[in-house]
């Protein structure tokens, strides 16, 4: 394409054939106090070495992980990412392809997806995994809908222990009308069974449960799906993927359909996206499940390949008939989960739930003996705990981050009930002597 540049004759010439005297008559509708009414403050043209130095100064004004040690979670982890991982994503092949309709000449993207598929399966006990949606919170929204399709019902519980974000992505997803969406104020850091049971009816599609919670709690999922399957309605369970390493999948607990945030899997904290949405069901849903599937089959010469199947969506069939009109997927971000599950395999992943989960315990126990802080909820925890601060939280944390530390996260931000209240996140990276000096630096505030 060439761009032509257009003198003033022809921008006059242009003008009169829309009926107009100048620019300004096609803003007319446009109210005068409205307007800008001057130039734009855009400062003068910068060389490319003095561009550069702007760019590399605005960048340094960034405090990055590299630079301090995180204590932050709520679905956003400082994990290590090995190596190899952004080795195998950035290959050209992988990360300029987008939907692979040709399989004859997409079979290395299909194959790697279907082993991401594979693994999540095997994760959380699945039968079937999609090739990822845009995020948890979309996965979430999306498992209320198809629990309606599958369920022909048109009303979701959902606990209050899931994380706000999610829950705020379905509102805005069913604000339309297109279900009902009760949400069960959570007890002890925990879903309230027992509201939940009252709460649903014979028009309840699905229980929509996080375990953990947003709390960092761990469920009584078998005790949460009794109360779902007793109405007729599915299981819906987030999860956290690293964690399912040491602890039993949701599926031997009763959950239909389970659903993950899958940055922890080998993807970068980057400024808080893109992740990856993990979402698995079983078998008898198939045809229910949003997104897109990569199936393994055989050619015409018996030959082992790959290819989209049951891919409803609205790209592919009429838009009325379609599971979800999800128009794509973070299928790269897909690509790093399946890279790093093979990188650490079974063994590795175990390894790094259990550090995860040790250092947890160790860092809460450490700071309610200090005093500083207190236990606000008696139920279990993995790698993530919340603790109720003595003093002024945002406080607290700027003057841990001139020590060089992200002091968790401030759940008085998501709601007013939750002021003083702190989530902490531990991951693998973080060693005895950093767990140490934090604690140090908590005493002396």
């Amino acid at each position: 394409m060439r761009f032509v540049p257009v003198t003033c004759d022809e921008q006059v010439d242009m003008l009169a054939r829309v009926g107009v005297g100048s620019i300004d008559d096609l803003f007319a509708d446009i109210p005068e106090t409205a307007r800008l009414g001057r130039p734009l403050r855009i400062p003068d043209a910068m060389s490319e070495i003095e561009l550069a130095a702007h760019i590399e100064g605005l960048a340094c004004r960034n405090v990055d992980s590299g630079r301090v040690i995180s204590f932050l979670g709520g679905g956003c982890y400082d994990h290590y990412v090995p190596a190899v991982v952004d080795s195998v994503v950035s290959k050209p092949a992988f990360f300029t392809a987008y939907t692979p309709y040709q399989p004859e000449v997409s079979q290395g993207t299909l194959q790697a997806v279907y082993e991401y598929q594979s693994m999540i399966c095997q994760l959380t006990g699945m039968e079937v995994a999609n090739a990822s949606m845009y995020d948890g919170a979309t996965a979430f929204a999306e498992a209320a809908l198809m629990a309606a399709r599958v369920t022909k019902r048109r009303q979701v519980v959902v606990s209050g222990a899931v994380h706000p974000e999610w829950r705020e992505t379905l509102r805005t997803y069913t604000g339309a009308g297109m279900l009902e969406v009760v949400e069960v104020p959570p007890a002890g850091g925990m879903s309230d069974a027992a509201s939940i049971a009252r709460a649903v009816s014979e028009q309840t599609a699905a229980v929509m449960v996080a375990s953990p919670t947003f709390y960092g709690t761990l469920e009584d999922l078998a005790g949460l799906a009794t109360v779902a399957h007793d109405a007729g309605a599915l299981l819906v369970a987030g999860t956290n993927p690293i964690l399912l390493g040491v602890m039993e999948p949701p599926a031997v607990y009763g959950a239909d359909i389970v659903v993950a945030e899958g940055q922890p899997l080998g993807n970068p904290m980057s400024f808080g996206g893109p992740g990856l949405g993990i979402f698995a069901c079983w078998q008898e849903h198939l045809r229910q499940m949003p997104g897109r599937v990569v199936g393994r089959t055989k050619d015409v010469d018996g030959r082992t390949g790959f290819v989209l199947t049951f891919s409803t969506r609205e790209q592919h069939i009429r838009r009325e008939k379609a599971t979800s009109n999800i128009c794509s997927n973070h299928a790269l971000n897909a690509l790093a989960a399946g890279v790093y599950l093979s990188a650490v395999g079974e063994a590795g992943l175990a390894g790094i739930g259990a550090a995860c989960v040790a250092k947890a315990h160790y860092l809460e126990a450490a700071l309610v003996a200090d005093g500083r802080f207190e236990r606000e909820f008696a139920a279990p925890f993995a790698h993530e705990f919340t603790l109720r601060y003595a003093g002024d939280v945002p406080s607290m944390q700027a003057a841990l981050l001139e020590s060089g530390f992200l002091a968790g996260l401030d759940l008085g931000r998501f709601a007013t009930e939750d002021a003083g209240l702190v989530l902490f996140a531990v991951t693998e990276r973080r060693t005895r002597a950093q767990l140490d000096r934090f604690v140090e630096e908590v005493s002396v505030l």
